[in-house]
């Protein structure tokens, strides 16, 4: 069986969400599988609040939080990456203070001094490929497009939190959401620590 054809950054079109409408964000996730579950709240909401809360609801705050088919919002949540038109990516790109449980996980701040109310650090959390679309390289595309993003907006920094990847074993979809370090170094990220065998910190200083 041969490999997907790769489709390279250049080809896409990465749009902040609240330029997508709800639909196109819903074609993204899907209803099924762990984006669809999870509806990228993983980092948005403590403990607690993540396992009283259902699929549908989880779906809600995103498209709340999202304000997507609102062109003039002033905010979003994330991006959406587009290949000929169709929705094939997100990435959800936020000052870092907007995700209350990385600010509490242990592992993104093993070994570092960093005042996790810096809210001038901003922090990729997800990258999400549509499930008919995966292993083509839409990630890529979608890791670079967070750095301008950032920029852009006043971010002084912009962190991640990638796995890293070994040829032959397996990592779980719901572990690799938050991308692989080649991803991330590939977008200019910088490794600045590497709290356990599998998760490294990277990021861009402004």
């Amino acid at each position: 069986m041969s490999s997907p054809t790769p489709i390279p950054p250049g080809a896409l079109d990465v749009r902040p969400a609240n330029e997508a409408s709800w639909e196109e964000l819903r074609a993204v996730f899907g209803t099924t599988d762990y984006p669809g579950r999870c509806q990228c709240r993983r980092y948005k909401v403590l403990e607690h609040d993540w396992r009283a809360s259902t699929p549908e609801e989880r779906a809600g705050r995103l498209r709340e939080e999202s304000r997507c088919g609102t062109p003039d919002a002033e905010s979003t949540t994330g991006l959406v990456a587009y290949f000929g038109g169709t929705p094939v990516g997100w990435a959800a790109v936020e000052p870092r203070t907007a995700y209350p449980r990385l600010l509490r996980t242990r592992v993104p701040w093993t070994g570092r001094q960093e005042d996790r109310a810096d809210d001038g650090v901003w922090a990729v959390t997800c990258l999400l490929t549509r499930r008919e679309y995966r292993r083509r390289g839409i990630t890529y595309g979608l890791a670079r497009a967070t750095v301008p993003y950032a920029r852009d907006r006043g971010a002084r920094a912009l962190e991640a939190y990638p796995m890293i990847t070994t040829p032959g074993v397996e990592i779980t979809w719901g572990e690799l959401h938050v991308g692989s370090r080649e991803v991330f170094a590939e977008a200019g990220f910088r490794e600045v620590s590497r709290p356990t065998l599998r998760r490294v910190v990277m990021r861009v200083d402004f």
